[in-house]
């Protein structure tokens, strides 16, 4: 991370005139650490992916530079593209660009599902700039011809996570397949994923990474530790004999990778904690969601098992412990997950479960903090697994021969060469003749001459 003489302000960005008086208007004077190190990036043209937490200033963070090089036009196809997985988020995108765009003379809007497409419609026909849109609404206006994306010049994936997550990619592609080649890309994202990251190793080019997760983490007042752990039967009952101690762990916070596996977890642990318990990933329904958070904040549930994107958003107070039940393989994704502990200058306490092939993951996190974390025996109460969940188990390529022949081409046992009847020769251009010759022709009442010629004979 770069280091400056004195905090940097927005005047060290060279903005233009318009820019800065909507900043005064808003009463900011100083840029965000996404912002500060985003903004020559973007102006850059390269491609760039940043991680960063929601509610760091993403939204300026990209269109600052975006808006100081966005020359007028009277053109209506439009020129920028922002995409967000949610209406909620198209609508607060569109309030912060018209925010800075207020002394310049440009055209936003916002279209998302769940409204009247006709409308839409009709208000991208008026011409348009800065197009902020989820993928499944613009998908649908590109393929009816009512919106043209032959101008974009710059592409803006915001929350890609949860853009994935709910399960956005295929028409993540054909969007991308109907952009542009040439344009700039831009994402951002909180967490980072192996679909994230497969994403951008198919789509982008030589992205330069910004990334801002440790900023603002209150490592501090957190007291991390982990366990070795052989695997994930043997995760469970350190699990369920920790959270035993109701007194200490009173507001449990239980992140697992991926969705699966949060239901899995559930179907154990719901053995032990059946009213304690609550879970959330995105293939439960939004009441469901609700629910679960709404019942873990007010204390009704002591536990709440979450996937990384859904519960990135939380803002509970007194977690009293994180329990990263697997070690993240992403290590800006384990310093989301703590920070969810030790609040408003709290006490808090993390801990990190992780089987030998995790131990590179763990040495990623240590050395992205600098710091070294704790390991703790595993009481002897707990009971030591020996049974493997499918991930675990060793994978057989060959289920039906085990013993590998040295000589690969060669035939197997049951192999035989075909009988000399059955192996059929190509004749080629011959064959009736051949044919003919073999079965002669056959005697029919109505050559008068065949029997004749075979009297001679």
């Amino acid at each position: 991370m770069p280091i400056f003489k004195d905090a940097m302000s927005f005047q060290d960005l060279n903005l233009n005139t318009p820019l800065y008086n909507a900043l005064d208007d808003l009463g900011f004077t100083t840029p965000t650490p996404i912002q500060e190190q985003a903004f020559n990036v973007v102006a850059s043209g390269k491609d760039m992916v940043g991680i960063a937490q929601t509610g760091t200033g993403k939204t300026f963070g990209y269109m600052l530079p975006i808006l100081k090089n966005l020359k007028f036009s009277k053109q209506d196809n439009p020129r920028v593209l922002v995409l967000v997985p949610t209406r909620e988020l198209v609508v607060q995108v569109v309030e912060e660009i018209e925010k800075l765009s207020k002394y310049i003379n440009n055209r936003v809007l916002g279209v998302y599902g769940g409204t009247n497409i006709n409308t839409q419609k009709q208000a991208v026909a008026q011409g348009l700039d800065i197009l902020v849109a989820t993928p499944g609404r613009l998908y649908d206006l590109a393929v009816s011809r009512a919106l043209q994306l032959k101008s974009i010049q710059k592409l803006v994936i915001d929350e890609v996570d949860v853009m994935l997550d709910l399960g956005f990619r295929h028409q993540l592609i054909n969007i991308f397949d109907i952009l542009p080649e040439r344009r700039q890309n831009i994402m951002f994202s909180a967490t980072m994923t192996k679909d994230v990251d497969t994403l951008i190793n198919d789509f982008f080019k030589s992205p330069e990474r910004v990334s801002i997760a440790v900023s603002g983490t209150p490592l501090d007042n957190i007291s991390q530790h982990r366990y070795n752990v052989p695997n994930f039967y043997t995760k469970v009952n350190l699990l369920v004999q920790l959270l035993k101690d109701e007194e200490r762990y009173n507001k449990v916070l239980v992140f697992v990778a991926f969705k699966r596996m949060a239901d899995r977890l559930f179907e154990q642990l719901d053995q032990y904690y059946k009213e304690e318990l609550c879970v959330i990933h995105s293939n439960k329904t939004q009441n469901y969601r609700l629910r679960s958070i709404e019942q873990f904040r007010e204390g009704h549930n002591r536990i709440l098992v979450a996937t990384d994107v859904m519960a990135r958003g939380l803002d509970i107070d007194n977690v009293s412990h994180v329990i990263n039940f697997d070690t993240p393989e992403y290590p800006e994704n384990y310093m989301h997950r703590i920070g969810r502990t030790g609040r408003a200058e709290r006490q808090g306490e993390a801990l990190i479960f992780s089987t030998e092939k995790e131990q590179e993951a763990i040495t990623n996190i240590e050395r992205l903090m600098k710091m070294k974390i704790a390991v703790l025996d595993v009481p002897e109460t707990v009971d030591i697994s020996t049974d493997l969940i499918e991930e675990e188990r060793p994978q057989i390529k060959e289920r039906n021969n085990p013993t590998k022949r040295k000589d690969e081409d060669a035939p197997g046992p049951a192999f035989h060469e075909k009988k000399a009847k059955n192996q059929k020769e190509n004749l080629g251009g011959s064959y009736k003749y051949k044919m003919a010759a073999k079965y002669k022709k056959p005697k029919t009442r109505g050559d008068k001459n065949y029997n004749r010629r075979n009297k001679k004979t």
